[in-house]
């Protein structure tokens, strides 16, 4: 059974820094990643890599945010800087497993808030 563990989230004031992880059991992944979920918003892809260290970024966050996975670990994680209130969603860890891509897991989310 997949299970995925998501730390690091909080608040945090304009121009600072998060960092997230994601701790996942249960398979081996070939797809890591993150998405994030505004208010009133859909779910969108913020970062992923796959197990071979190919990187995927949003626009919006290129340059600021750094994905990163620790194959050994199966954790992923998201290093956040120069964070901005547009930043503030709930952020879901999202996995694809590497014998069956058709299946995804989601982690429950974890709040990141931006501001003063």
């Amino acid at each position: 059974q997949v299970q995925l563990v998501e730390s690091g989230g909080g608040l945090v004031q304009p121009g600072g820094s998060l960092r997230l992880s994601c701790a996942a059991s249960g398979s081996i992944f070939a797809n890591m990643g993150w998405y994030r979920q505004a208010p009133g918003k859909q779910r969108d892809l913020v970062a992923s890599m796959t197990n071979l260290a190919v990187q995927n970024y949003a626009d919006s966050v290129k340059g600021r945010f750094t994905i990163s996975r620790d194959n050994a670990k199966k954790t992923v994680y998201l290093q956040m800087n120069s964070l901005t209130p547009e930043d503030t969603a709930v952020y879901y860890c999202w996995v694809r497993e590497y014998y069956n891509p058709y299946l995804e897991y989601w982690g429950q989310g974890t709040q990141v808030t931006v501001s003063y």
